[in-house]
């Protein structure tokens, strides 16, 4: 406790305004999520969105950011002790938080040290597999462009993809939660952690359709090659807005398929213990938003690349909002996910 304690107060102040700036849903479940495992997964999404940012910098070679990204992976997993130094890429960052994030790398590596070794096993193992996935991610678009599209080729690499950037957060939060949490609660583990996989999948799968005009346009294409060309479409039709009827049918399935994910997760949150409260409400949201987001794609013509899908921030609000109050009553609880799909199809 006393090592969490600590780690807690090295990520006050910037350290959360980093993690507030880089990613507007999950520091809403960060910050409702309970002391005793605030810092091990803050410090793990910290670290996460640091790798995720060297993978992106594009104004860096392919080359360059391998390297980059294997420093920081070497130095997570405690086979280096070298200083870490991201000038030249935080150069190339967008944003004036990931700029700092990269500039900060060496001291949110250092912070792991401040953690039991369980939990520093456990932030390790997910950090291994995400970077591996990214490493794959790099490697598979090196020569992409919107010129010459680079595809996904299968729904089994893309199943692989989508483990390794996101399912394997849920099965890092069941362990870390259920460590410090609950350890001694009657619950179905295996049960538990595949639902916990499929939840991050389902939020991946939300970035993937919602993303597919951004993605082309940087010769990425995260739906499969095979799954496309049944369907008697190209990656390079996506790049016209004028064959989303083509392309519609099968788009559904894929939002049925993430919906399917996204109700795998919605178990997982309330198979937890009812008393965790502030557990099932930071998993609630991110289901509850994705859900939204998916209801929004079904209306929008998904290849118009002058428009991005997401929930408003009014939006937001109002589903915590009524998250929080509809807590005491169980089967209004329950019913938050069923009304959202209902919407769905206007029911």
């Amino acid at each position: 406790m006393a090592g969490s304690f600590i780690l807690g107060e090295q990520m006050a102040g910037t350290s959360n305004d980093l993690l507030k700036a880089t990613s507007r849903s999950f520091y809403l479940s960060l910050r409702v999520l309970p002391a005793a495992v605030r810092p091990q997964i803050g410090l793990a999404y910290l670290l996460a969105r640091t790798t995720d940012t060297i993978a992106d910098t594009e104004l860096v070679s392919v080359q360059g950011r391998l390297e980059a990204l294997n420093a920081l992976r070497r130095r997570i997993l405690g086979e280096s002790n070298d200083a870490l130094n991201f000038g030249r890429l935080s150069e190339g960052c967008a944003l004036p938080a990931e700029k700092t994030l990269l500039e900060r790398a060496d001291d949110a590596a250092r912070l792991l040290d401040q953690l039991t070794e369980t939990d520093r096993r456990l932030v390790r193992e997910v950090l291994r597999i995400i970077t591996s996935g990214q490493e794959l991610d790099l490697k598979r678009f090196a020569e992409a462009k919107a010129a010459s599209i680079i595809p996904v080729e299968t729904e089994v690499e893309l199943d692989d993809y989508t483990y390794r950037v996101a399912g394997c957060v849920g099965e890092f939060w069941t362990r870390v939660c259920r460590a410090h949490l609950f350890p001694n609660a009657p619950l179905d583990e295996d049960s538990l952690l595949r639902n916990g996989v499929r939840f991050g999948k389902g939020l991946q799968w939300v970035n993937i359709l919602r993303d597919i005009p951004r993605d082309l346009r940087k010769g990425r294409c995260y739906l499969p090659r095979e799954t496309l060309a049944a369907a008697g479409l190209t990656p390079g039709d996506l790049l016209s807005s004028g064959n989303l009827e083509r392309f519609r049918p099968l788009y559904n399935q894929w939002l049925t398929g993430a919906e399917a994910h996204l109700a795998a997760g919605w178990d997982y949150t309330n198979a937890l213990p009812s008393g965790q409260f502030r557990i099932r409400l930071a998993c609630a949201w991110p289901v509850l938003i994705g859900v939204r987001t998916l209801r929004k794609l079904r209306h929008e013509n998904v290849l118009d690349d002058t428009r991005r899908v997401k929930v408003s921030r009014p939006e937001i609000r109002a589903l915590i909002g009524r998250s929080i109050l509809l807590y005491p009553w169980p089967s209004a609880w329950l019913g938050q996910f069923g009304r959202e799909m209902d919407s769905r199809t206007g029911l």
